[in-house]
């Protein structure tokens, strides 16, 4: 038996658990301590009334001998594909089914897709950066190189064509930095694809979020970016499915053999999403199923909306806050885990060291708006208290 080498370039810890075991720590040390976490990324507010009466409906279904249903199709039910497509023509793509896949979430398939890759090929991901995008291609032995995105250009990077690449990942609205490209930033990396006849990976698990209708959602929106884009999406934040599990990647047959070889990678690998679970994620695209999850996230943004006005209250650069749910804010003192053990131990606020994302996180910090109201107003009363002694 030989071990897969390129497991020692990796961390041996996902930053999200390091969060969670020093957390674990202090609270062990300090049991009577409240603590309020605006550090992960998980949703509190439960499933909409919608999708769990289609999930009561469906599970009634599965009960009975002439609507139980055993394996489905690997890409997906047509039904949620349909439904999928029919969302992304609202927003003026126009898409065709067999190019939509079915997926339990957008990390997943972020993860898997690179199965599609030559270890040759050169990846290009930003700085800083969701660890999954690096750490997926240094289990595979791949080269990465960064762009740096930075204080100076708002942590939107451009490209450079001085810089050669095969794959390009791309997030936004951007985690960890609530960043959002416009559709001219986007033009300029699809063209760039184009130029180093590269493929873009953009993650859009946080577009629901965008509220500002002259910035895009998609990444098709975009002129050309079905030549160059596989798209991945998620409902996690979007519906509240990460307990649920459902999300859907887009891979436009322009692609070529990409679409293909997907289909025939997932059928090899996986063995889809249950369908309980496809009826209730069908539910999310349904006309009551947008009104009540578009109130679920109003109440996450009215939350990042706070967290971005207590900082400017205190005089903190960040960005994020509109059209995202994160936040991701300069440091007082510029040391990103010094900054998270003073949050923890003198304001029992948990928040996430930028330093996690990469080299260009140092000095940053990511708040996140999921959680109740209530919270959030006493985490950012005791942060005030706290940063203003």
């Amino acid at each position: 038996m030989k071990l897969n080498k390129n497991f020692e370039l990796i961390k041996d810890s996902y930053l999200f658990a390091t969060v969670a075991e020093k957390t674990a720590e202090y609270l062990k040390e300090n049991p009577d301590k409240k603590l309020i976490k605006l550090g992960i990324g998980d949703v509190t507010i439960p499933l909409c009334k919608a999708v769990v009466e289609a999930g009561v409906k469906a599970v009634e279904e599965m009960g009975k001998p002439e609507t139980f249903r055993g394996y489905g199709p690997y890409e997906g039910y047509d039904f949620l594909r349909k439904s999928v497509r029919d969302y992304y023509a609202r927003r003026g793509v126009n898409l065709d089914m067999d190019e939509i896949f079915i997926s339990d979430g957008a990390k997943s398939d972020i993860g898997n897709i690179v199965d599609l890759f030559s270890e040759d090929n050169v990846v290009l991901v930003p700085d800083p950066v969701y660890p999954v995008y690096v750490d997926t291609n240094l289990m595979d032995g791949r080269r990465i190189i960064y762009a740096d995105a930075s204080e100076k250009n708002g942590f939107l990077p451009m490209p450079d064509y001085g810089v050669d690449c095969d794959i390009i990942y791309m997030c936004s609205p951007n985690n960890p930095t609530g960043a959002v490209y416009d559709k001219a930033g986007l033009k300029a990396w699809v063209d760039y694809a184009k130029a180093k006849n590269a493929v873009i990976l953009f993650d859009s698990a946080y577009e629901f979020y965008v509220t500002d209708e002259n910035l895009p959602r998609s990444v098709y929106e975009v002129e050309g970016a079905t030549e160059v884009a596989i798209e991945f999406c998620s409902l996690s934040k979007t519906a509240g499915f990460t307990g649920t599990r459902c999300g859907y990647t887009v891979i436009p047959k322009k692609l070529g053999p990409l679409n293909g070889m997907w289909l025939r990678r997932q059928s090899t690998k996986y063995n889809g999403v249950p369908y309980i679970v496809q009826r209730m994620a069908e539910a999310v695209f349904s006309e009551d199923g947008q009104k009540q999850i578009s109130e679920n996230v109003g109440v996450y943004m009215k939350n990042a909306k706070l967290i971005s006005d207590t900082l400017n209250e205190l005089g903190i650069w960040h960005t994020g806050g509109v059209n995202s749910p994160y936040i991701w804010l300069k440091c007082p003192g510029g040391d990103s885990w010094a900054f998270f053990d003073k949050l923890l131990k003198e304001a029992n606020v948990v928040g996430t060291p930028g330093a996690g994302f990469g080299k260009n996180g140092e000095g940053f910090f990511r708040l996140t708006a999921f959680n109740n109201y209530e919270n959030t107003s006493e985490a950012m009363r005791r942060i005030k208290s706290v940063l203003t002694k």
